[in-house]
């Protein structure tokens, strides 16, 4: 064997892809297998080429979990994070994969203590006033034990699992490979891009790896809800947290799925409801910065209605970018316009495949003619969601993992205030931030952002402009241009251009105004001159909109 053979991914770690392999086909899952190829460099994973293509059975979800589970941490959280991914999975698999629990055997104390020792300087008796043997949860990455501060502070001490960093990263590893084999075998692989999803995924369970990162979040958390006393995140003890341990105030309280014990215990439902989510949408409008993963074991319920959030190792963010995408998709529901949400969607999608606008515009018609935002408050938000994402499905358009996980955070808080209040909408929630968000989009600074970016963009163009159309010539001077055009690419095409033309009239007339005010606070002539100055600048961006409107409605009249 050669040494490049040797050194590939697939020789390195020979023993994992094999036991990968197995539990496929053990499960029934071998034509996962089969379409990477990788039945015939594996052949001690028994079967052949026929069970590898054989159909998938009504029991896939079921397996496909399971052997998820055999295989160990790493898959387990690609399992949960896939039963976010409505738009690409059926609800049959993402059903399913969300009953993955992040559990596993309890590591031995000993190991645990040798960690802190390790991370702390001293052994636990000594670091703390007492310290549970007895673990409060043990998971993939780490294990929780109870313990409590030299002032009598009960905390809850988080430490990483010893093997954790060496086993996950081997998976990590064997999952870019296998994804870099999955493009350059199955056409769904590189129409859903699976090689940056993967990246997304590890770049997410890295940081999970690092309890600095998840102290930091809870530290955030706090500061955002620090003027409301009815959301409680944990402190952190910095002076006991590492990389590989974290220490957390204690979090006491119902659990909030535990509707016997809330009502027991006398609390307000309604109220727990309404503020679960006020406080998801305020993470997720006012924050931009959210909790990605509130499934009811993240939360507990104090007798007064105050609820405690843990777990702060996965988080959304929304950038500016992602919140304008946003912000179109809520103007296309309010307006009931077909046409404006699925432009937003294109846009907004991360997809290799191409996608047919005009296929996707017409999906979504009956689409909006339910769900327009001003009927949607009565309307529970996951039927709503789950309509979206089959016709996703259907287009070949996939979301980004911001928006995903958005949209994740948004059913998990409808479904436990749900289970708390059957008379709870989220739509009635998120109206008033939908609707400012759309608003938001409008103002005077969000527009000469906007326009400030389009003179960057026609500014770039300009400095381009000489070598393209040089290359042009060139083309046209050897082998002539030759374009072929069919029926079904023109609409793509035209919206292509109307987005240009949008981008370089808002230039045309940003450069005017900027030069017209440019005039006057350089000037130092008397009004007249400004006048003149002020004028020519209206002109100029007068005769720019009216170029536009004229090429809008010929482009109007040819579509």
């Amino acid at each position: 064997m050669s040494g490049d053979q040797q050194d590939t991914p697939e020789r390195t770690h020979v023993g994992r892809y094999r036991q990968i392999g197995s539990a496929l086909r053990r499960h029934g899952l071998g034509v996962l297998w089969g379409l990477l190829g990788l039945d015939r460099a594996f052949r001690g994973a028994r079967g052949g080429a026929g069970s590898a293509l054989r159909e998938l059975t009504a029991e896939a979800p079921i397996h496909l979990r399971a052997a998820l589970e055999e295989l160990g941490p790493t898959f387990i959280k690609l399992g949960q994070l896939l039963s976010t991914r409505s738009d690409l999975l059926p609800p049959a698999f993402v059903t399913e994969l969300a009953k993955l629990q992040d559990a596993a055997p309890p590591i031995p104390v000993d190991l645990i203590r040798e960690v802190i020792s390790s991370e702390l300087g001293a052994p636990p008796e000594q670091v703390f006033a007492s310290f549970e043997d007895q673990p409060l949860a043990s998971a993939s990455i780490g294990q929780a034990h109870a313990a409590t501060l030299a002032d009598g502070t009960p905390v809850v001490v988080k430490v990483r699992r010893p093997d954790a960093v060496s086993l996950v990263q081997t998976d990590l590893e064997i999952l870019q490979n296998l994804a870099s084999r999955a493009t350059r075998t199955w056409q769904f692989a590189r129409d859903v891009d699976v090689v940056a999803m993967v990246d997304e995924f590890v770049a997410t369970i890295r940081a999970e790896l690092d309890y600095l990162e998840e102290g930091r979040n809870a530290e955030r958390f706090a500061r955002d809800f620090k003027e409301d006393p009815s959301v409680i995140i944990p402190r952190v003890y910095w002076e006991h947290t590492t990389s590989r341990v974290l220490t957390l105030e204690r979090m006491e309280g119902m659990n909030v799925a535990d509707v016997g014990a809330l009502d027991d215990a006398h609390v307000d439902r309604n109220l727990v409801a309404r503020r679960g989510a006020d406080i998801v949408l305020k993470m997720i409008f006012e924050d931009r910065f959210f909790h990605a993963d509130l499934h009811p074991g993240n939360l507990f319920i104090h007798p007064d209605g105050a609820i405690a959030l843990i777990d702060f190792g996965m988080v959304g963010v929304i950038g500016e970018e992602l919140r304008g995408h946003l912000s179109r998709l809520f103007i296309a529901m309010v307006r009931g316009d077909a046409e404006l949400l699925a432009s937003a969607l294109i846009d907004v999608s991360v997809t290799g495949a191409s996608v047919d606008r005009l296929t996707l515009r017409d999906d979504l018609r009956p689409f909006v003619a339910r769900y327009q935002l001003r009927s949607v408050r009565q309307t529970p938000f996951a039927p709503m969601m789950a309509d979206l994402f089959t016709l996703l499905r259907t287009n070949r358009v996939r979301l980004p993992r911001e928006m995903m996980l958005l949209f994740k955070a948004l059913l998990l808080i409808e479904a436990l205030a749900m289970r708390l209040d059957p008379d709870f909408r989220l739509g009635e929630a998120l109206g008033p931030y939908a609707e400012h968000l759309s608003w938001e989009r409008l103002r005077a600074s969000a527009i000469a952002k906007r326009l400030a970016r389009a003179s960057i963009d026609v500014g770039e163009l300009a400095l381009d402009l000489p070598s393209i159309l040089r290359r042009l010539v060139d083309a046209a001077d050897t082998t002539g241009i030759q374009v072929h055009l069919r029926a079904a690419e023109l609409e793509p095409l035209v919206g292509r251009a109307e987005r240009i033309g949008n981008r370089l009239v808002a230039g045309m007339i940003g450069a005017a105004l900027i030069s017209g005010i440019g005039g006057l606070v350089s000037s130092d002539r008397r009004w007249g001159s400004w006048r003149g100055t002020m004028v020519g600048a209206g002109l100029g961006a007068i005769g720019a909109l009216g170029a536009y409107l004229s090429w809008t409605a010929r482009h109007r009249r040819f579509h």
